[in-house]
This record gives C-alpha cells, structure tokens and sequence, in this order.
C-alpha cells in the first residue's frame, strides 16, 4: 500500500474511532512535501462512500491535506452520513494530488481521461475529477461541473484543466 494511502487509511480509522486528528508522518515520502490540492475519495463494496478535496492548498504540505481531506470525506460529505466504526473494514481509499489548474480557451483542450475541469463563474465553481466511470466527455464534464456549481448551462465560464496522480 503506498504512503499517501496508508495515511489516509490510519487518518479515518483514528478520527472515526477516537475523535482525534493524527499528526503527519515525522518523515515525509518526496510525494507528501511541497503542496497541493488534494482529494480523497472512500468507496464501500465499489460505490462511493465520501469524496471531499481542495481545488487549491490549503495546508503546509500534501500529507497535511491528505489528513484534513480524509477526515472531511469520512465525516462531512453532504451526500452521506459520517462513516461508522463498523465500516471502516469495508473501506477503500484513493487519494488524488492535483497539479497546479491551467485556464483553457475551450472544450476541445480538455480529455476526461487525462484532466480533470474545474468550471467557474464569478465565485462559483465546480470540479470533476479525470477518469471516472461513465464520463466519456468533455462537454459532460463540464455539464457535471456546471451542475456541481450551480452555474446555468448558458451562463459564460472559464475552463480551467488539470492532471492528478492517482494513489490508490
């Protein structure tokens, strides 16, 4: 299991079992320093169970994000109840370090394969993670980010990609 996602594993099973946010590894691998926008996505049995993440750094370094991020997707995710002790054993982790978001001039630089959307109007936004089951298009990428947002479909945007590294 990868570093990043052992984090994130011990972060949930230590916040859901004592209420109490772990420190970052004293030694951190080369892909827990720096920063960057960081989600975590739970999944149970194959369905989602909570994804919560940052757009942009929020934290001193990735590990920090990782941890702050885990919690939030264990206990926070509007869409789900926080997730209970006799959960935990069912839970599968991914954990995704974006890359820093390019403004793009329009749909046909974006591949939902490989980038992920951000789309904003004013200060509302919506994001969409790359390679998602059932995302085949850009043009539905950005439909789910404008949705996400709450931005109308004829309301003007700016598009915006970027890459992840994927831990799972």
């Amino acid at each position: 299991m990868h570093p990043i996602i052992t984090l994130a594993k011990k972060t949930v099973e230590t916040y859901v079992r004592t209420g109490q946010r772990i420190s970052p590894p004293k030694t951190l691998t080369p892909e827990m320093k720096g920063q960057a926008g960081v989600f975590v996505s739970l999944h149970k049995k194959g369905d989602l169970r909570g994804c919560i993440g940052t757009f942009e750094p929020q934290q001193d370094s990735v590990a920090q994000e990782v941890i702050a991020n885990a919690i939030s997707s264990a206990t926070r995710d509007p869409r789900f109840d926080p997730v209970e002790e006799g959960e935990l054993k069912d839970l599968d982790y991914s954990v995704d370090v974006l890359t820093e978001p390019e403004l793009v001039a329009d749909a046909s630089q974006l591949d939902p394969k490989k980038y992920g959307v951000i789309v904003q109007s004013g200060w509302r936004r919506g994001l969409l993670l790359p390679d998602l089951e059932g995302v085949d298009t850009a043009v539905y990428q950005i439909e789910i980010c404008r949705q996400k947002g709450g931005i109308a479909p004829d309301e003007p945007v700016k598009l915006y990609r970027f890459e992840v590294k994927r831990y799972k």
